[in-house]
């Protein structure tokens, strides 16, 4: 068996399989996501899927069910349940409710906390997320800055695969939103808990662009593209 990192990326995995050595490895420190686990030397499969690798040094096992496990650095899209005096209880899709703390904004203090009413839509960061225990949020990126993340108006929100959120999020821009995006102007957030955000001039665009998306999940790039342009004759 090849201990190259390399061999098993984009590969399916299954649990138990070995996907790196540490000991064949010099000096490098790698970052482990989803799905892999470490035992002494060995980084073993805990869940079927395709093996990913993001530079420098992230692996991580990508699945596509429905059931979302957080993890930190994560940006996902949460639904407010309950406002508590010191947090916000928010619904990530995770076996349990996140904690969003009053205080976790740009600028937060006691005198500004936001308010956000049950069923407010928010583009958060999870900021911790450790077995046993509700997973952490953040509206702000890690230097503190509200960058993207807060509340999501308007719009249309539907729920789709974990996979599928990865898809929209990869780089290059996947083929359906790049189709999309040279003929509707729109905005869009992606959660990695397969939760997508869509915003239009008007509800054509938000139903076509969430349609399209929908309808992108078990298609190649090609067919993607061909897809959204069939879509998009509707419109013209």
């Amino acid at each position: 068996m090849e201990n190259k990192p390399t061999s098993f990326v984009d590969r399916i995995v299954v649990p138990g399989d070995v996907v790196l050595d540490l000991s064949t490895m010099t000096n490098q420190t790698i970052k482990l996501g989803g799905g892999l686990r470490q035992d002494g030397d060995a980084i073993s499969v805990m869940k079927a899927g395709k093996l990913r690798f993001s530079k420098p040094n992230k692996y991580w096992v990508e699945g596509s069910q429905k059931r979302y496990v957080p993890h930190a650095e994560d940006s996902v899209l949460g639904i407010v349940v309950d406002t508590k005096p010191d947090n916000f209880l928010v619904d990530i899709k995770g076996p349990a409710l996140a904690v969003l703390p009053v205080l976790a904004f740009e600028g937060g203090t006691r005198r500004n906390i936001p308010k956000f009413e049950a069923g407010t839509l928010l583009y958060v960061r999870v900021v911790k997320a450790n077995p046993g225990m509700n997973p952490e949020l953040s509206c702000t990126d890690a230097s503190g800055k509200a960058a993207e993340y807060g509340p999501l108006k308007d719009g249309y929100m539907f729920e789709c695969s974990t996979g599928l959120s990865r898809m929209l999020l990869s780089s290059p821009t996947c083929p359906v939103l790049d189709a999309l995006g040279k003929k509707l102007s729109f905005e869009i957030a992606v959660g990695l808990n397969g939760r997508v955000w869509v915003n239009g001039a008007s509800p054509s665009t938000i139903i076509i662009v969430a349609n399209a998306i929908m309808n992108s999940e078990s298609l190649s790039g090609v067919q993607q593209r061909i897809m959204a342009e069939k879509l998009l004759q509707r419109i013209q």
